[in-house]
């Protein structure tokens, strides 16, 4: 549970909430119509400035992919985790894990199954039943025979995958304001080997939660970073992702922000070139728009890198510092809302939605038995 706070920092603390969720939805759609591009092709079809907003992408502007797709997912299993500790029972990874598995689902199916109790409001949103290049590793740890096998640190899945297919999805873990950074980590690190094993892979994904927790609690990305930086100093395996946030952080002091800074950084298909990318274009934005731009003017993967600087800056300034024009044209927006809504409604006032005395809405909307 989130602490008791005034009215003020309630509406701060969803406004943050809202800011980063939209953000990296934001992201993800600035970037989905270039991903796969060069940076010489992207100023080739649009312009010496590149994409200055959004382009057509799977049949429309403003389209979000599967790191938008899967975020919503993980939020979702969040929440329901939450729902379950009231019953007794408490392992996140389980209910994060099943979530993923509903994720999986839209991916090969063509809509809900009004039949499956399980789903929830969010499995019954027909929208998300969409394929938008999903990552390899996460249909592979979620599909077959393994499927519902718990990936672990002892035994995790695709223990050799480092995508951003990890990262691009693990802000929502720094959106529980009550827990401990370290417990943070903790978490989007177990949340991450469900498909992900390799340490660069679950690392880079933690070090974001632990950023936008960091943000959300008053402090700077910097400050964030320096403390993502002594966790990982802590858990083997951390040398890649170290050296990607050291790099981060090194570019911003080198000069002027530019796309070849950027580039130096990598190009965002593996984890730690995403959390590093999305990281520096956070860190050297003027303002949102400015830093969602540079994050997906380059050649890589546009919509991950995009989606990290839109979560960090959304959690940074809130919603309403989001362009007002991006927002209104994205894809999802009101799901989007009404699952922030719904997140920070179960951490501050579970015990009313859920409890004893409370009706049967809220466990439908988040079945968990």
């Amino acid at each position: 549970m989130i602490p008791l706070w005034s009215r003020a920092q309630q509406q701060d603390y969803r406004s943050r909430v809202r800011g980063c969720l939209l953000g990296g939805a934001i992201g993800d759609a600035l970037g989905a119509g270039v991903e796969f591009d060069s940076l010489d092709k992207i100023r080739a079809d649009h312009g010496p400035d590149g994409v200055t907003g959004y382009v057509p992408a799977y049949g429309k502007r403003g389209a979000v992919t599967d790191d938008t797709q899967m975020t919503l997912f993980t939020v979702d299993g969040l929440i329901r985790a939450h729902v379950r500790q009231g019953t007794g029972g408490w392992h996140p990874p389980t209910d994060v894990h099943q979530a993923y598995l509903r994720w999986a689902a839209t991916q090969r199916d063509w809509g809900p199954d009004e039949r499956r109790r399980d789903l929830g409001w969010l499995g019954r949103e027909e929208w998300l039943y969409a394929r938008r290049a999903p990552g390899s590793a996460c249909l592979s740890g979620l599909s077959g025979p393994d499927a519902d096998r718990l990936g672990t640190l002892e035994a995790p899945k695709n223990p050799h995958s480092k995508g951003c297919g990890t990262v691009m999805r693990a802000a929502p873990f720094g959106l529980l304001l009550g827990w401990e950074p370290g417990l943070v980590l903790q978490l989007a690190i177990e949340c991450s080997v469900l498909t992900h094993g390799h340490p660069t892979g679950y690392l880079s994904a933690g070090a974001l939660a632990v950023i936008v927790h960091s943000v959300l609690r008053g402090a700077t990305v910097e400050e964030g970073v320096e403390l993502a930086l002594g966790l990982l100093a802590e858990r083997p395996g951390h040398q890649e992702t170290t050296a990607a946030l050291r790099a981060a952080v090194a570019a911003v002091r080198a000069g002027e922000p530019s796309s070849e800074r950027v580039a130096a950084l990598g190009e965002g298909w593996v984890a730690e070139e995403a959390l590093a990318i999305g990281v520096y274009c956070a860190l050297v934005a003027e303002d949102v728009r400015a830093g969602l731009l540079l994050a997906v003017n380059h050649s890589g993967d546009s919509d991950s890198t995009g989606t990290v600087c839109g979560n960090l800056l959304g959690a940074l300034h809130g919603e309403t510092a989001l362009p007002a024009d991006w927002v209104a044209e994205l894809e999802g927006r009101g799901t989007l809302l009404q699952l922030a809504d719904d997140l920070v409604l179960e951490l501050s006032h579970g015990a009313e939605l859920h409890g004893p005395t409370a009706g049967p809405a809220w466990r439908e909307r988040y079945p968990v038995g």
